[in-house]
């Protein structure tokens, strides 16, 4: 079984624009809903903590993961 090949930047673009808005983003390519999944950053105690996003299709497996706050990738 062949690995999926990753959204391109303009799909990736789509999903973080939809997620800022506060929808439940859709898969670019398969049109389901995406599944959000929190990410930490940073050791536990220190100033330093980024708050991501990651966005996974429970379809085709193909995610986003982005900076919640800039709506950028990593």
């Amino acid at each position: 079984m062949s690995e999926a090949a990753p959204y391109s930047a303009q799909e990736e673009r789509a999903v973080r624009d939809a997620a800022a808005r506060g929808e439940t983003p859709a898969c670019p390519r398969c049109g389901v809903a995406m599944s959000p999944r929190e990410v930490g950053g940073g050791s536990f105690g220190l100033g330093y903590a980024r708050r991501r996003e990651w966005l996974i299709c429970p379809s085709c497996r193909r995610s986003v993961l982005f900076d919640r706050r800039r709506g950028t990738r990593n």
